[in-house]
């Protein structure tokens, strides 16, 4: 996949962005860019590789990103994952989760951006789809102002084609995960500096982006915009994606359409041996704020969760929605 400016994407999340929750939020956006979980480059080479990274056809575009640091590790990895036709591959320079930094890869790598670099060549050297970078501004006491440029100095020139920045820091000492996504300040302006700075590369930004109004503010200044948690816990905003940021036909969401298509999904994958949870627990948030959607929740959460639960539960849920409320209310927000 070549880049095309603007890009809509739903960030790597861990523990959420899984294979089907990606299935759920293409059968809502057809053009949104999807993003794997952060899959490490160990487990590629050593562990249950199908597991790890197969996924639907339908799911494309999809990028996987990978968390490491070792260079021919990553390379491996590449190779390893080649096969599944992934459109992009990512390299993870932003997680702040301790078990990231106990393998001394995400966001304690903006650090070393001469380790980055040597990654991105060594990933680009056996790469046959785009390299990217997704980082933070800066980590613990780094100045953003000097440490952003350096790395992205570096990446560039090891030839990395596009650069996703989430535009917080992350402390690395003293803020868990969680507290990391949500207190340190964002600063958008640097993101925008750098996209000045280099106007010919293309530059995503990602942190606290709420809503599509958000988005098309933000793409005012860069080339792409991510949304995480938003997407994902309101995954009704996706609805009006295509016709946003692709050109495509404003239509109304075939909410029906999307009950069946995942019934049917979540029946092939009961039949392959496994649980509607699985599939259930990423759609929880679609009608969030809608008549309804507490019921709606409630069904998802506590009905598909029990031994033999099939597609009807999920009929059920959408049952328990006003539709054409909801059609009405997409409307009113696009």
């Amino acid at each position: 996949m070549m880049y095309k400016r603007p890009v809509f994407a739903v960030a790597p999340m861990i523990d959420w962005t899984d294979r089907h929750c990606r299935y759920f939020h293409r059968q809502i956006s057809r053009s949104a860019l999807l993003y794997t979980e952060m899959v490490v480059a160990d487990a590629i080479i050593h562990g249950p590789r199908e597991r790890l990274l197969s996924f639907d056809a339908e799911e494309h575009p999809v990028a996987l990103q990978l968390g490491g640091s070792d260079p021919a590790k990553l390379a491996e990895a590449v190779r390893i994952a080649a096969p599944y036709g992934y459109d992009e591959i990512n390299l993870n320079v932003g997680c702040p989760s301790d078990r990231v930094q106990s393998g001394t890869f995400g966001a304690c790598l903006m650090l070393t951006p001469e380790v980055v670099a040597e990654c991105v060549a060594a990933m680009k050297a056996v790469a046959t789809v785009p390299v990217t970078v997704k980082c933070r501004i800066g980590v613990d006491e780094q100045e953003p102002e000097e440490a952003l440029p350096e790395l992205l100095t570096r990446v560039l020139d090891a030839g990395a084609d596009a650069i996703w920045i989430h535009a917080r820091k992350a402390w690395l000492k003293g803020l868990s995960p969680k507290e990391n996504r949500e207190i340190p300040p964002l600063d958008y302006g640097i993101v925008y500096r750098m996209k000045e700075r280099w106007p010919e590369v293309f530059i995503g930004i990602n942190g606290g982006i709420q809503s599509l109004d958000e988005a098309a503010a933000h793409l005012e200044h860069v080339d792409g915009v991510m949304l995480g948690r938003a997407a994902y816990q309101n995954a009704g905003i996706l609805a009006d994606a295509d016709h946003r940021f692709f050109g495509a036909r404003a239509a109304e969401p075939d909410w029906e359409g999307l009950r069946e298509r995942m019934m049917a999904y979540a029946a092939r994958h009961i039949e392959s041996g496994g649980r509607l949870q699985h599939v259930a627990r990423h759609m929880v948030g679609l009608f969030t704020g809608l008549p309804g959607s507490r019921r709606y929740r409630q069904i998802l959460s506590t009905d598909a969760a029990k031994a033999g639960a099939g597609p009807e539960v999920i009929a059920a849920a959408f049952a328990a929605v006003d539709l054409a409320g909801a059609r009405q209310a997409e409307a009113l927000s696009a």
